[in-house]
């Protein structure tokens, strides 16, 4: 009796040990896909508080956000192209003068007539160096080969403002209006090919106008400008001591004053005294782009 409970307890063992290695083998993809699943929806649910912490911090703190915006913007977006407020407008008698508090009465306007024959670009780069800004009245007969063409656009690289002087420098008082039309508008057309805009300035040669001149001007949206004072043509003054003497100690120098020169060795020779004397006067050099011109 004893031997057949033992045997029954023996096979009893035998086929518990069975079922728990069978239920432990059928039980174990399932559990690795289970464990597979829990780990996605943990690793989801990891994701999902991250991004909601990054748009919490982009809400407390916009300032990032905005910063970003800035960084990742388009280089075509560029600085900021808002319009640089005038400072300074045109008087009667030529010369400029503040319309800001802030801005300084005792300046000087420098500008270059006859541009670019053959010393505009080394008038460009003295002036450069300088830290003296001009604007550059050019002719367009000077601009009917590429190299001078290439001279204009460097020098409005430089940062030099581009100004009209009439295509052939003819005297527009002699003109009919045709061609006074054309002295004007065809530059205009040439300039803005060469450097992407139409000038803002304009000058007639030898500083003579004519009502319908003017009309074509305005039509054109450029400022009439003529001068304070200039000596370079007179022949007394056609070498760099006396001319850069003239300029600086002239009784017409004064607050505001408009300096006429023109693309001359000798003034080209004599720029850097001349821009030194102003200097060393208490004038400083204006923008032209600070002036008004509509």
């Amino acid at each position: 009796m004893k031997k057949h409970k033992i045997l029954w307890i023996g096979i009893i063992g035998i086929l518990f040990l069975a079922g728990c290695s069978h239920l432990s083998t059928s039980a174990g993809p399932d559990n690795k896909e289970n464990q597979q699943t829990e780990n996605k929806e943990d690793t989801q649910e990891k994701t999902d508080e991250d991004n909601i912490t990054e748009e919490q911090e982009e809400q407390k703190d916009p300032g990032n956000s905005e910063e970003h915006d800035k960084e990742t913007a388009s280089p075509e977006s560029g600085p900021d192209d808002r319009a640089i407020e005038p400072q300074y407008e045109l008087t009667d008698n030529w010369s400029i003068k503040p319309i800001k508090d802030e801005a300084e009465e005792n300046v000087v306007l420098l500008t270059i007539d006859d541009a670019p024959d053959k010393h505009a670009l080394e008038m460009a780069k003295t002036l450069k160096d300088l830290d003296a800004k001009a604007i550059f009245f050019v002719n367009g007969h000077f601009l009917e080969n590429e190299e001078k063409k290439k001279v204009l656009k460097k020098i409005h690289e430089m940062g030099f403002l581009i100004g009209n002087h009439t295509y052939h420098h003819q005297a527009l008082v002699d003109a009919t209006e045709e061609e006074q039309k054309n002295e004007i508008v065809r530059l205009n057309d040439l300039i803005e090919d060469i450097i992407g805009e139409r000038p803002k300035f304009f000058r007639a040669p030898n500083g003579q106008n004519t009502d319908y001149s003017k009309q074509v001007a305005k039509e054109e949206g450029m400022l009439l400008m003529n001068w304070s004072y200039g000596y370079d043509w007179n022949e007394e003054y056609m070498d760099e001591e006396a001319l850069a003497d003239i300029m600086v100690n002239t009784e017409l120098l004064g607050n505001g004053a408009n300096l006429l020169m023109h693309d001359r060795e000798w003034t080209a020779d004599a720029l850097e005294e001349i821009v030194s004397g102003l200097r060393e006067k208490g004038y400083e050099i204006v923008d032209p782009g600070l002036i008004k011109t509509k």
